[in-house]
């Protein structure tokens, strides 16, 4: 076959996928770009003037802050600002959506079988990866024009907001192009998907450790690469050559990975099973159990290893309050110590950290859905297994999972923070600051299992559910958010442990809430159709 009739058919598929998707592709777009905007407004209203910017300057070069946020160039700015305050968190938000969005055109159309019947066409074999390329670049083109456009009209210089739209464009490429490749060494879009969201996960480890150490790692990573364009801050833009250099590199190799498979199967061929199950996989839990444990492995490993960063940067916070007198004097006067910073610390880790771990377990109750839009649920409910043990299976295996990766990431955080400290107290602190927001995390397993059994084809809106929660507990201050809205959040109804005292009440609260959510999808997932 010669050259160009590898790609014969990848216009139509283009549009086709275009079409199918539109909203989706119309939701990621408007978000995020929505998200720049009103954050870009309410951080010109937070700094009205030159001497607040400049005080914010002085009270922000500090490596933990620098590990959250990303490296402090031109803080004394209004444009630096808010590429300071929302540039990180946008940053993953777009590699997320590259990623999800990337390995659904890609290896979950060739799971569900629907590649073949399209390949069955005078369709090219590199087709589908090219028009999956086409169509999630064009999404990070959007985004990044939008953005861009966004904050001229808020009457940023230009040069700055081009540079700041095309960072989000650029990091949206290398995540594509990442997933491109993964997707051709499984057969199963889990572990491709999984594998790809470990590389955005490293990367944001990378380049907070590099920007919190003033060290190179942060050149290691696609995030960091679009950071370091300095948007206004005396703009760099040869960084992007190295992004959108990999890009074309990672999407050669995703062409070149794909003329050494076949159709259906990955370079990465799975272990054969055997000829009978033993025993101990006799129930639907331990077919959940076992169908899912590499994702709850490499989740616990993920959040871990962000607790591990976190915690090891504790000790920055005494430095903090060295070059802030101010601040000092201010926990004096309010009848606290010196040692309420660093609690405070570890509480918005505790809650980054819990935060990210939720989408384990919207991931894992999802899987109901997955599992039967593949037609392999009816198989296991024509044997003897009910309904009920089938969902409780997966359920359990879903909660169970959330509380591993919060244990681990809570005694990940405490060790490391102790460690760092000399105070063995910082232990039990991290591990109960974590562990707080396990009512809020059993919430999020709630609104999945809701939608699941209630309106299952819609069953990828609890993402938002994530996404709302994200961006309440990011950006809810800054935005100055009402109380009602804030309120949608689980999270935001979990003290800050160790600061505050965790109220029974609270969690009585959210644990009432998170079973009425499941009771409900349980119920209405035996009385549907499956599948429906």
């Amino acid at each position: 076959m010669s050259g160009p009739s590898h790609r014969e058919g990848a216009i139509g598929l283009v549009r086709a996928n275009l079409r199918r998707d539109r909203i989706r592709i119309g939701v990621w777009i408007a978000g995020i770009t929505a998200m720049v905007g009103v954050s870009a407004q309410s951080v010109k209203a937070l700094f009205p003037t030159q001497a607040d910017l400049d005080a914010a300057a002085a009270s922000s070069d500090n490596p933990a802050i620098v590990a959250f946020q990303g490296p402090p160039y031109g803080l004394d700015t209004v444009g630096g600002q808010i590429a300071f305050q929302i540039g990180a968190p946008g940053l993953v938000l777009v590699g997320l959506m590259a990623l999800l969005q990337t390995g659904r055109l890609t290896r979950t159309e060739e799971e569900a079988g629907r590649l073949e019947l399209v390949r069955s066409l005078p369709v090219g074999r590199h087709a589908p990866t090219l028009a999956a390329g086409v169509v999630v670049g064009a999404m990070c083109l959007a985004v990044g024009v939008l953005t861009a456009g966004a904050l001229v009209v808020l009457g940023l210089p230009t040069a700055g907001s081009v540079c700041f739209g095309l960072g989000y464009t650029a990091v949206g490429a290398v995540f594509m192009a990442v997933t491109l490749v993964t997707a051709q060494m499984s057969e199963n879009p889990r572990v491709a998907n999984g594998v790809a969201g470990l590389v955005l996960g490293a990367s944001f480890i990378l380049r907070a450790i590099g920007d919190a150490g003033d060290n190179a790692l942060s050149w290691l990573s696609p995030i960091g690469w679009s950071q370091q364009t300095r948007p206004f801050a005396d703009e760099r833009w040869w960084p992007f050559l190295i992004s959108f250099g990999v890009t074309a590199v990672l999407f050669v190799a995703a062409t070149k990975l794909e003329d050494h498979r076949d159709l259906g199967a990955g370079l990465v061929a799975p272990k054969a099973g055997a000829d009978r199950a033993a025993p101990r996989f006799a129930s639907p839990f331990a077919l959940a159990l076992r169908l899912q444990r590499g994702s709850v492995a490499a989740w616990a490993g993920g959040t871990a290893a962000l607790a591990l960063v976190y915690g090891g940067l504790t000790s920055a916070i005494e430095s903090f309050i060295d070059d802030n007198p101010q601040l000092e004097d201010f926990f004096t006067q309010s009848g606290g110590d010196i040692g309420d910073i660093t609690s405070s610390y570890l509480a918005t880790s505790a809650q980054v950290t819990a935060l990210i771990g939720s989408g384990y377990v919207i991931q894992s109750v999802l899987r109901l859905r997955s599992e039967e839009t593949r037609e392999r649920t009816e198989p296991v409910l024509a044997t003897a297994t009910s309904r009920w043990r089938y969902w409780l299976g997966h359920l359990a295996v879903a909660v169970g999972g959330a509380v591993a990766v919060l244990v681990l990431s809570g005694v990940v955080l405490g060790a490391s923070a102790a460690a760092v400290m000399g105070d063995g107290a910082l232990l039990g602190d991290g591990f109960a600051a974590v562990l707080a927001y396990l009512p809020a995390v059993l919430v999020m397993a709630g609104v999945p299992a809701l939608v699941v059994g209630v309106v299952p084809k819609f069953s990828v809106a609890a993402w938002a559910m994530l996404m709302v929660t994200f961006v309440v507990s990011f950006f809810g201050t800054l935005l100055d958010l009402p109380g009602w809205v804030l309120g949608i959040s689980p999270f935001d109804h979990v003290a800050a442990v160790p600061v505050e005292t965790l109220s029974a009440a609270s969690v009585a609260g959210l644990t009432a809430v998170a079973a009425a959510l499941l009771g409900v999808g349980a119920v209405a997932y035996r009385r549907r159709d499956i599948p429906a």
